[in-house]
């Protein structure tokens, strides 16, 4: 679906991220032409590791046509470097344990765990520009077909312009 009205301010842009190769970035740093971000609850539970997979495999497919992607949650670097190790991710994982990325995009929600309620990251995807402008979003995800989705739009973009 795509989202016009979100745009990552610069701050947020230029906002020092610890990726899972050790080093520190920015988003502004990671995109070249599109970066997509998909956002997870935790590292190594299976629908999260699922979704890993899925871009994994279809990451060469995205680099193909510029699109960079990043997996964010709020897990610590050791589990988010474990987890990347695990399943052999060709793409860097944040360790957003601020959680100033999830709140930049909006992705705390309230979340019901057998009747108990708590604070999450909401599974999302978003593709940004090279200016930061949300071009493409997905909330709520449902793991089972979305990568395959969030390709064919970003495909559909980059034909569109």
């Amino acid at each position: 679906m795509k989202e016009t009205m979100l745009k990552i301010e610069d701050n947020i842009m230029q906002t020092p991220v610890l990726l899972t190769n050790g080093a520190t970035s920015s988003l502004a740093q990671m995109v070249e032409n599109y970066v997509c971000i998909f956002f997870y609850p935790r590292a190594n539970t299976p629908g999260c590791s699922q979704e890993s997979q899925d871009f994994s495999a279809a990451y060469s497919a995205f680099t193909e046509l510029g699109c960079e992607i990043i997996g964010v949650s709020a897990d610590s670097l050791k589990k988010q470097q474990n987890f990347k190790e695990k399943f052999n991710m060709p793409f860097q994982l944040v360790a957003d344990t601020e959680e100033v990325l999830c709140r930049a995009f909006d992705v705390i929600k309230e979340k019901n765990m057998y009747g108990k309620k708590f604070m999450g990251i909401e599974r999302s995807t978003f593709v940004l520009n090279a200016q930061g402008d949300v071009v493409l979003s997905w909330r709520k995800v449902k793991v089972k077909g979305h990568v395959e989705d969030v390709l064919q739009q970003v495909k559909q973009l980059i034909n569109e312009n």
